[in-house]
């Protein structure tokens, strides 16, 4: 049996918070000498983690120690893939429940320079939501602190780059016609990658499916008969090695969010991406669940009319119309008539009814795996992948958007983004095997090299667990017990 190790650990719950976040310790491997006069425990931790997993060990407390040197080789091009999906917490909490930390990017840069010797390309790319202010991120990001380093120490370029194609000019407002701006996009162009039948969408009767903006024909357009189709960055499906790095955070629509949720950030035009299914089950929907009011459904069902009959034309005299009937909807029928709040909660996929999200983080996981630049798909993978998932501060209760902060210290990495994924899942104390995310491991279409849980070791410090063991466990430290989102309640947990 091929074993895949992933390990986690814990530290104290803070970030370095000084750019350009150096380590607060010397080490030996590290071709500087500036270091922090902060803490910086998750650098510590990871390096750690490192050692867990048996990376380069032989070498390890020397200056010739190179842990990513097993995925990494010097010339290639290495992506680091965070989770920028906003620039603020819905909440008004903590914006780093919400995305990746700078200072653990820092750490993986480092490593990765290491690797690299000095050759080849480091970019660090995303695709955030419509309404992040990618200044707004940056600022808070520092990365340029990083990028000055590098560049000053070593004439070594940290690239950055927002992928998206079009973004909201003002995030409070509504994303009509005059509130969105055109973006370059990503600098090596996109790929559109057909999956044809070997989507987890062909097949369903349904097409009335919605994507991530309000033109839903432009999402029918990309998924209907043998037509499967996603459009994918250049740069990204160009890289040698991927490095994934999301954010610990439960989800509204596939339960978490973590490597393979993660992936829509791969794309460059996310319209492409189905998010649900409108109607209810009973109708072969999956925006609501058939319990719901009616009354509800049925102002959920107008709502989405006018989406489809004015703002999806993206025109200033449609949007204009769609205005002025908002503002009577307001004025005649709200006072007497509205959505419950329990109804908004959940609609637009966001229970454990979603049989849609899930697909589409399926057929991403298999283009990462499988897919070349051209847009080919193969048999075998075509890049190397490493992951690490920041869990310093994680999301609770209502992610990816409006999370509460969770101070849980903890990392966890590993070079398989499954087995990664389903131990992370774990920790959060939700059952990886009640999340259909992970259902592509037991279907033979696909060779993921990985089929079941007992083929993840799980490594923390000098502990080891079987998989079996490790997932079967109902109470046990260092599960951390992490609260649903609202829709997913009673149906994740251990």
């Amino acid at each position: 049996m091929n074993m895949h190790p992933v390990a986690f650990g814990v530290t104290v719950p803070a970030y370095n918070t000084t750019p350009p976040f150096h380590p607060a310790t010397r080490f030996p491997e590290l071709p500087f000498s500036e270091i922090s006069v902060a803490p910086n425990w998750p650098y510590e931790l990871l390096r750690q983690l490192f050692l867990n997993l048996g990376m380069d060990r032989e070498r390890f407390g020397t200056k010739d120690w190179n842990p990513l040197g097993g995925v990494i080789q010097p010339g290639q091009t290495v992506v680091l893939k965070p989770n920028y999906v906003l620039s603020f917490n819905d909440s008004g909490q903590d914006l780093f429940a919400v995305i990746t930390h700078p200072s653990i990017l820092r750490a993986l840069v480092d490593y990765a320079y290491i690797a690299l010797k000095g050759q080849g390309r480091i970019v660090i790319a995303d695709v955030p939501q419509m309404d992040c202010d990618w200044d707004e991120l940056m600022r808070a990001q520092r990365l340029d602190a990083i990028q000055d380093f590098y560049w000053s120490k070593f004439r070594f370029k940290i690239e950055a780059y927002d992928l998206r194609n079009f973004a909201v000019i003002d995030h409070r407002k509504a994303p009509l016609t005059e509130n969105r701006k055109k973006l370059p996009g990503d600098p090596a162009g996109s790929v559109i990658i057909n999956l044809g039948k070997q989507s987890h969408f062909y097949g369903l009767p349904n097409q009335n499916y919605y994507g991530a903006d309000f033109n839903r024909q432009e999402t029918i357009a990309h998924h209907n008969g043998e037509t499967h189709e996603y459009c994918v960055s250049k740069t990204i499906l160009s890289a040698d090695v991927f490095l994934s790095v999301p954010k610990m955070k439960t989800h509204k629509k596939v339960g978490v969010t973590l490597n393979l949720k993660g992936l829509v950030g791969i794309n460059t035009n996310k319209n492409y991406l189905i998010h649900y299914r409108l109607g209810t089950p009973k109708n072969g929907g999956d925006q609501l669940p058939d319990a719901q009011p009616g009354a509800d459904r049925a102002l959920v069902k107008v709502q989405r009319w006018a989406y489809d009959r004015f703002l999806a034309q993206q025109s200033k005299t449609a949007d204009a119309v769609y205005q002025t009937g908002v503002k009577i909807y307001r004025r005649t029928v709200k006072p007497f008539l509205r959505i419950s709040k329990d109804t908004q909660t959940v609609d637009a996929g966001n229970w454990h009814g979603n049989d849609s999200a899930w697909r589409m983080t399926a057929d991403l996981a298999k283009i990462l795996f499988f897919g070349d630049a051209t847009g080919k798909m193969h048999a075998t993978p075509r890049r190397r992948m490493f992951c690490v998932v920041d869990g310093i501060v994680a999301g609770d209760k209502l992610g990816p958007l409006e999370p509460d902060p969770r101070r849980c210290g903890c990392l966890v990495a590993g070079a398989h983004p499954f087995a990664v994924d389903q131990v992370t899942t774990r920790l959060m104390g939700f059952d990886p095997r009640k999340l259909h995310q992970f259902d592509p491991l037991g279907e033979g279409a696909w060779d993921f090299g990985l089929k079941t849980l007992g083929e993840i070791e799980v490594r923390t410090g000098d502990r080891r667990f079987s998989g079996d063991d490790f997932f079967s466990a109902t109470q046990r430290d260092p599960y951390f017990g992490f609260t649903p989102h609202p829709g997913w309640k009673g149906q994740v947990e251990v």
